[in-house]
C-alpha cells in the first residue's frame, strides 16, 4: 500500500517535495512500525469488509483492524470469527486473481479477545493468514501478555507466515498508581524478550477513562484529562525508548449528511478536536492513531507528513554525525540543531519521510485537508 496513492501525479508534484514510497508487511519492522498510521477499527462481523478492501472503497484506507473484542456482542463471537475467516479468504482470492496486489493491500490486523481465540482464528484462516499483518492484543498485562506473545510465535512458525503483535495498554493495574510501575517493569521485560514481534504499543484511552467515569468531549483532547496525560507520559517514558507508541482512539464522528454537505470544511467544523489531539500526539512522541470512522484517516495521515523544514534539518544532522561540528544553524536560520541530542529525532523524521512524504514549502496539513481530494464516503462504526 502507499499513502496518498489516490492523488494524481500532478497533485503529488505540487504537494510533495519528497513523495511517499510504497510499503507492505514485508518491509523492515522499524519502517513498518511507523507506517501503521490511522488504524481503522471495524467490527469483524460486518459483511462488507472484504468488499471495502478489494474495491478500494475508502481511498485513504491503509490499515484496518477487524475487531473481535469490544465491538462484538458476547453472543455473536462465533459468527464474527466465521465472518473474519470469510473476509480473509475473499481477500486471498482477490490477491490470487490479481484484483489486489501488495501495493494496494492495506495492512490487516485482527483484534482478538484472548490467546486461545488467536490460536482458533489462526487455525481457521488457513493459507489466507499470509495476507494478515498481525494481531492486536487488548487489555495486555503481565498476566496474559506472555501467553499472547508465545501463541503468536507458535502460530507464526506453524503457518510459516510473518506476523506481528500490537499490545494495547488499557488494564486497571496499569492505570492505578499503586501498581503501575511494577506492572510496567514486568511488561517491559516481556516486550523486550519478544521485541522482534512487536510492531506498536497502543494506548487504550476509552477503557482507562471509563474506570473513573470520565470522557473527553469532541472539542477537547485526551491531554486535557490529567490522569490520561500522566499515563501517556509514563507509557512513553517506559516503552518509547524501544517501541513506536500510537495515539489513543478518537471516538467522535459526524453524520453522512453533515460531512457531505461541508466536505471541504470538515477539518475546521467537525474534526478540530481530532486535529488538535493528533498534533499533541506527535508533540509527545506518539505516531499514528486508532480511529473508528473513515473521515478520521485523512486527518491523521496529513498531520504525519513531514514538513520540508523538518526534513532538511534531519538531513543536515545526519550528514554531520561523524564530523567535527556539534552544533549547526538550521537551513531555515530559525533554530539550533545539535548533532547528538537531535540524532534520534532526525532518524524518526527520515523514516516518516519515506512513508508519508515531505511537503513542499507552500503546503501543509491544512491545505491538504481543505484543498485536495474530498474525504471518502463516510460510513461509521456501525455493523
Amino acid at each position: 500500500m502507499e499513502y496518498f496513492k489516490y492523488l494524481s501525479e500532478m497533485q503529488k508534484e505540487q504537494i510533495f517535495y519528497k513523495k511517499p514510497t510504497p510499503i507492505n508487511k514485508h518491509i523492515d519492522r522499524e519502517q513498518l512500525s511507523y507506517a501503521v498510521g490511522a488504524a481503522l477499527y471495524m467490527p469483524a462481523i460486518r459483511k462488507d469488509i472484504a468488499e471495502i478492501v478489494i474495491q478500494g472503497k475508502y481511498q485513504e484506507l491503509t490499515t484496518i483492524v477487524l475487531d473481535l473484542e469490544d465491538a462484538i456482542g458476547d453472543n455473536c463471537v462465533d459468527e464474527a470469527i466465521d465472518q473474519t475467516v470469510e473476509h480473509l479468504s475473499s481477500i486471498a482470492q482477490a490477491m490470487n486473481d490479481r484484483q489486489l496486489c501488495w501495493e494496494t493491500l492495506p495492512l490487516l490486523f485482527i483484534r482478538v479477545r484472548s490467546a486461545e481465540q488467536l490460536n482458533e482464528v489462526a487455525n481457521k484462516l488457513g493459507a489466507s493468514i499470509h495476507y494478515l499483518t498481525g494481531f492486536v492484543f487488548p487489555k495486555f498485562s503481565s498476566k496474559n501478555g506472555g501467553e499472547y506473545l508465545h501463541t503468536l510465535k507458535k502460530v507464526e512458525r506453524t503457518a510459516g507466515a510473518l506476523l506481528y503483535g500490537m499490545p494495547i495498554l488499557e488494564s486497571p493495574e496499569l492505570f492505578y498508581k499503586e501498581s503501575r510501575y511494577t506492572e510496567f517493569q514486568r511488561i517491559s521485560l516481556l516486550l523486550k524478550e519478544y521485541e522482534s514481534s512487536i510492531l506498536n504499543v497502543r494506548i487504550g484511552a476509552t477503557d482507562l477513562c471509563g474506570l473513573y467515569g470520565i470522557r473527553r468531549s469532541a472539542q477537547s483532547t485526551i491531554y486535557d484529562i490529567s490522569i490520561m496525560r500522566d499515563f501517556i507520559s509514563d507509557v512513553v517514558n517506559y516503552f518509547g525508548r524501544t517501541f513506536v507508541i500510537s495515539g489513543p482512539v478518537w471516538e467522535y464522528f459526524n453524520s453522512r449528511r453533515e460531512v457531505s454537505a461541508h466536505a471541504n470544511e470538515t477539518i475546521l467544523d467537525y474534526n478540530t478536536g481530532l486535529l488538535n489531539e493528533t498534533l499533541l500526539d506527535l508533540t509527545n512522541g506518539l505516531i499514528g492513531k486508532t480511529v473508528i470512522h473513515p473521515t478520521h484517516m485523512k486527518v491523521v495521515q496529513c498531520v504525519n507528513i513531514v514538513s520540508k523544514e523538518e526534513y532538511l534539518d534531519a538531513l543536515s544532522i545526519l550528514d554531520h554525525v561523524s564530523g567535527d561540528v556539534g552544533v549547526l544553524k538550521s537551513e531555515s536560520h530559525n533554530k539550533m540543531n545539535e548533532i547528538k541530542p537531535h540524532y534520534k529525532w532526525a532518524m524518526k523524521i527520515i523514516t516518516k519521510s519515506n512513508i508519508y512524504g515531505v511537503y513542499h514549502d507552500k503546503y501543509n496539513f491544512i491545505k491538504m485537508l481543505t484543498e485536495t481530494v474530498p474525504f471518502s464516503d463516510p460510513v461509521g462504526y456501525e455493523r
